[in-house]
This record gives structure tokens, C-alpha cells and sequence, in this order.
């Protein structure tokens, strides 16, 4: 059993522990001499460690992905935990706990597996319940799809990351489908549980979170659609107009054809479905980069190279005593909507892709056409 982990880890404590090497990196200092980088994880997170000598003798020990015994101190530099190793040595496999290293999900997974059979259970289109009973009982497929990771890097980096996100993006379909009673609900929910299904192939998950072959030669939405392709044919009487929306949602839900998308979205079901998983990979984003730095006094973040921002930490606000109550029972009575006629401009990720929306030729009409595809 593991007995030191990253979130415990406290400056100037010295540390003799097991870690997985996610990364390493070589670099020459400015006096001429090599040093090491690497980046080690546990199940509670990574942390930065840095070898200054014997770097040669240490480097040709292990390789990335590899499990290594570390001694050192720990220390806070630029608001950062790292740890400066001066002993190595590298483990077998047989002499650890894979679920002390990878990175889990906060939900147990028995708790996201009993919800999943219930959203099931609720469905009432008997071909969409049919479909979702057929991959709860895959067995292979129930087993990998409630160990994957959402992704290698952005969101939902864990182990029963994929359930936990389909979940959560299937919940707050239900909750749009109560304020929109006119969507397809089924439709939606399934769409929003499958809609990353391939990831369970596009990414590999036993050590470190790496693309597979297959993930990068074609990538999660195409072996999406194939997956679903399957268990509708084994299924024999699909109905095909609900064949073609439900692959609708998996190839659109990216959006964009410059975020991937084979397909925009070109139904109501399939927008939305676009902007929840958007909503959802975004928030767990932020809230995982903002939960990086516990040992940092300062109220931002560092950089976030993927969003092109740092993050304000916040503070908690409490509301005048007695005006709680009152003020959360106004916030449920007040129908969302946007505060003026202006819309919200988009989470956009850089200043280029703010830009894009923008016509800077002067001369042009005011009403120009733009063709769809």
C-alpha cells in the first residue's frame, strides 16, 4: 500500500515514495550540465521532479511509464510543489497497486453503473432502450467503458471519466428537455450517454492516458458510429430515420469541422447536445486546472495554454443573514435568459477564434449569404 501521495506532500518534507513516471525530459543547465525533468503521478495528482546529479546513471534506469522509487525534498518554486530527487531506483509492476498511480473518478464507479441502468430504465422509445440494454450487456464493453478516461489531457483525466461525463452530459439533457418539452428526450439522453463511446478504443488507460493506434488513425467519433453501427445491425429492426439522427449526434458533437466534426449540428437535438458536452468538458477543465494548485497563496492560476487565460480563483460569498433563502427562491423563480438583446459572445479558446466571427472588409453588404457546406 502506497503511504505518501502528491496531495499530501508538504514543503520541505523529505519524501521516500513509489510514483508513475508520466513524464521525462533531459535539458542542459547554463553551466554545461544535463538535468532531469519528470512528471509524477498518483491516483491524487502529479508533481514535478527534478534530478540535478548522477543524471546519465539515473536516466538509464527507467523509461516514461515506467514506476520508479524517489527520494528527496519537496519544495514550492513559482507556487508549484516539485520535488528534488537525489536517490532512484526503478519497480516492477508486481511490486505495486495500479489504482494507487491512475488518477480516479470522485464517483464510485458502482454508483455511476446504478444510474446509468436507471437514465436506461426511464427511457420510454422501446428501439433507443433496446440499443442502451445491448451495451449494458457487453460485458467487454461495460468493463472498458466504465475504466476509461474522457480524455488524454482536458477534462475528465481519470479513470471512470468517460461514465462520469456521459452522465453528467445525459443529466443536464433531461434537465434542457423539461424547460424544452418539444426535443426528443430519448434521443437526446442516448445521444449524450454514446456520444464519446469510441473513446473506450481511442485511448489507452492501463498506465498513463495515450492514444491507441486505432484512436489516432481514426479517432473516437468514427469508431463511435461503428460501435453503434454494430449493435444496431445485431439488433436486426432499427428504425433507420432513428439510425441516421442518433449517428447525426455523434458526428456533430464537436461543433465545429476545425474541432474535428465530421458533420455540424443540423438538428435541435444535436445543437444542444453540442453545448452540453461543451459545457461540461469546460467546467470540469476549469475546476481541475484551479484544484492544481493547492500550495499557491495567489488568488489566480497560472496560464492555461489550452483556454489562453488565467483563472480567478475566487472567494466564497455569503449572502446578508436571512436574505439566502429569499435570494435563492428569486433565482429559481426568474426564467433564465440573456440579461440585454445582446447575445453572450462564445467561450472561445484565443483571440484568432474570436476573430473569425468578425467581417473586417467595410465594403461588404450588411446581408451576405454564407453557404452551408
Amino acid at each position: 500500500m502506497k503511504k505518501v501521495y502528491v496531495k499530501n506532500i508538504v514543503a520541505r518534507d523529505r519524501i521516500t515514495a513509489p510514483f508513475l513516471v508520466r513524464d521525462k525530459m533531459i535539458g542542459m543547465a547554463k553551466n554545461g550540465k544535463p538535468y532531469m525533468t519528470l512528471k509524477l503521478m498518483d491516483c491524487s495528482g502529479e508533481v514535478e521532479g527534478r534530478i540535478w546529479d548522477r543524471v546519465d546513471e539515473f536516466s538509464a534506469m527507467f523509461d516514461r511509464d515506467d514506476f520508479v522509487q524517489v527520494s528527496g525534498k519537496a519544495s514550492v518554486y513559482m507556487g508549484k510543489m516539485q520535488l528534488v530527487i537525489q536517490e532512484l531506483s526503478r519497480l516492477d509492476e508486481s511490486d505495486i497497486e495500479l489504482a494507487d498511480f491512475l488518477p480516479v473518478s470522485s464517483r464510485p464507479v458502482d454508483e455511476m453503473i446504478g444510474e446509468f441502468k436507471a437514465v436506461i430504465d426511464r427511457l420510454e422509445d422501446p428501439n433507443l432502450k433496446q440499443l442502451m440494454k445491448l451495451f449494458l450487456s457487453d460485458a467487454a464493453f461495460m468493463s472498458s467503458y466504465t475504466r476509461a478516461p474522457a480524455a488524454k489531457a482536458m477534462h475528465h483525466v481519470c479513470l471512470g471519466g468517460l461514465l462520469e461525463h456521459s452522465l453528467a452530459v445525459a443529466s443536464l439533457a433531461a434537465d434542457i428537455c423539461q424547460r424544452y418539452p418539444d426535443l426528443n428526450r430519448d434521443l437526446l439522453i442516448v445521444g449524450a450517454l454514446l456520444h464519446d463511446v469510441g473513446k473506450v478504443t481511442e485511448l489507452r488507460y492501463q498506465r498513463s492516458f495515450e492514444y491507441t493506434d486505432a484512436g489516432k488513425l481514426l479517432g473516437h467519433i468514427v469508431i463511435g458510429v461503428e460501435m453503434v453501427e454494430e449493435k444496431i445491425r445485431q439488433l436486426g429492426s432499427f428504425p433507420m430515420e432513428l439510425t441516421i439522427h442518433l449517428k447525426h449526434l455523434l458526428l456533430s458533437h464537436h461543433g465545429q469541422y476545425e474541432y474535428g466534426s465530421p458533420k455540424r449540428p443540423k438538428t435541435m437535438e444535436a445543437v444542444i447536445l453540442n453545448f452540453l458536452d461543451d459545457l461540461d468538458s469546460k467546467i470540469n477543465g476549469v475546476r481541475t486546472h484551479i484544484d492544481r494548485e493547492p500550495d499557491s497563496e495567489s488568488a489566480w492560476t497560472r496560464y492555461h495554454k489550452h483556454y489562453d487565460r488565467y483563472f480567478f480563483k475566487g472567494i466564497q460569498l455569503t449572502a446578508p443573514s436571512g436574505k439566502a433563502d429569499q435570494q435563492q427562491g428569486e433565482s429559481n423563480a426568474i426564467s433564465p435568459g440573456p440579461v440585454s438583446g445582446k447575445p453572450r459572445s462564445s467561450f472561445s479558446n484565443t483571440l484568432g477564434e474570436q476573430l473569425k466571427s468578425k467581417d473586417f472588409n467595410l465594403l461588404a453588404g450588411d446581408n451576405q449569404e454564407k453557404n452551408d457546406e
